[in-house]
């Protein structure tokens, strides 16, 4: 997560990251992270499914990106 970014999310290839804006919708964020993965890094298109990097490996996204705890509410 990030401040004063151009866009909602932004790949940064000297990182092997993308950098995700605060204070926007998680479904904006999602969308974005997934054209990045999909349009410019060629990962497989995943709907409905955990985002995956074009090596196959799970994206994670970072939790303060969700406005509560999921682990809390399965306890």
């Amino acid at each position: 997560m990030a401040d004063d970014l151009p866009r909602i999310a932004v790949w940064d290839p000297d990182e092997v990251s993308i950098h995700i804006a605060r204070g926007f919708q998680v479904r904006d964020v999602l969308r974005e992270v997934r054209e990045i993965l999909t349009i410019d890094l060629g990962a497989p298109a995943s709907r409905g499914g955990p985002l995956r990097c074009f090596c196959g490996m799970r994206v994670d996204l970072p939790r303060e990106l969700f406005p509560c705890d999921l682990e809390a509410q399965a306890g």
